[in-house]
């Protein structure tokens, strides 16, 4: 760029003599300050740089960190990496270990490895988010999906978080990224099994309302089995002296009808007393 500047400067019509050095001074000016200007480049935060040169490629050995930086110009360039985790939701339809169906929507919060960003580079570039997540997501997915019911996934969601998470996280490593969460944000089954699961809820439902109506048949039945005993019991316990009594009014209207008759015609008799204490009877001589 200088010698470009310099044959711009020669090609000029000359003037006068201090005209001239005075264009030459500021050619030179903007010579130095283009070269300085190309020369310096700023790392912000949360990034990582790493050095392209045109003869030995990208330098291995070379990661700068946030601040300001040299380089030659036109020789070498900066390739600037953001090292912040980043979120991705990624969706993959699967099927669980009873042939079902499920769709599973995972959160992955993901960073390149700071120390492997040249190697990263020549592998995947800069787009490494496209060509790594997507594929080892459905991966891993299918890998442990598979190894559950269906049933299975809802209860025991927990667990299979757990397990996805790990399992990615170490296949990521291969790529020299580093996930520091990975979450299931959404867990839904196809609508045939869903309605066979609704129909199955609606059955057991019913099942226990039947269940419900039994135990209560069978708990009045036995209430009325111990009315009637404890109806009997009483009407037991009743009779003897319903019995006593009885004999006493009729043994009492004896007596009356004997009292009332004329004495001429009354037949000898005395009253014998009842051996119970209840009254007594009459008894013709």
């Amino acid at each position: 760029m200088a010698q470009n500047l310099k044959d711009f400067a020669g090609r000029l019509p000359a003037g006068p003599r201090g005209m001239g050095t005075a264009l030459k001074l500021l050619l030179g000016a903007g010579a130095v300050a283009y070269g300085v200007r190309e020369s310096v480049f700023t790392v912000e935060g949360g990034q990582r740089a790493i050095f392209f040169n045109r003869i030995g490629g990208v330098q291995q050995d070379t990661i700068l960190a946030e601040g300001l930086h040299f380089r030659i110009p036109w020789f070498q360039y900066p390739i600037i990496y953001d090292i912040r985790a980043r979120p991705r939701k990624i969706s993959s339809p699967t099927g669980s270990k009873d042939l079902q169906m499920v769709n599973i929507s995972l959160r992955v919060l993901s960073r390149p490895n700071a120390l492997e960003l040249p190697s990263m580079y020549q592998r995947l570039g800069l787009d490494y988010e496209e060509r790594v997540l997507p594929s080892i997501v459905n991966e891993v997915l299918k890998s442990v999906v598979a190894k559950f019911n269906a049933s299975q996934l809802i209860t025991q969601r927990a667990q299979v978080s757990l397990l996805i998470r790990r399992e990615l996280t170490e296949r990521a490593k291969d790529f020299s990224l580093i996930l520091d969460d990975v979450a299931i944000t959404e867990l839904s089954f196809s609508r045939e099994y869903t309605a066979a699961v609704e129909a199955k809820q609606v059955a057991q439902q019913e099942a226990q309302r039947a269940q419900f109506l039994v135990e209560k048949a069978k708990q009045e039945q036995r209430q009325k089995i111990v009315q009637a005993e404890g109806e009997a019991e009483a009407a037991k316990m009743i009779s003897p002296r319903v019995r006593s009594r009885s004999l006493t009014v009729r043994d009492s209207s004896s007596l009356a009808g004997w009292v009332m008759t004329p004495r001429r015609m009354r037949p000898p008799c005395h009253l014998t007393p009842d051996s119970q204490g209840g009254g007594g009877r009459l008894e013709e001589l």
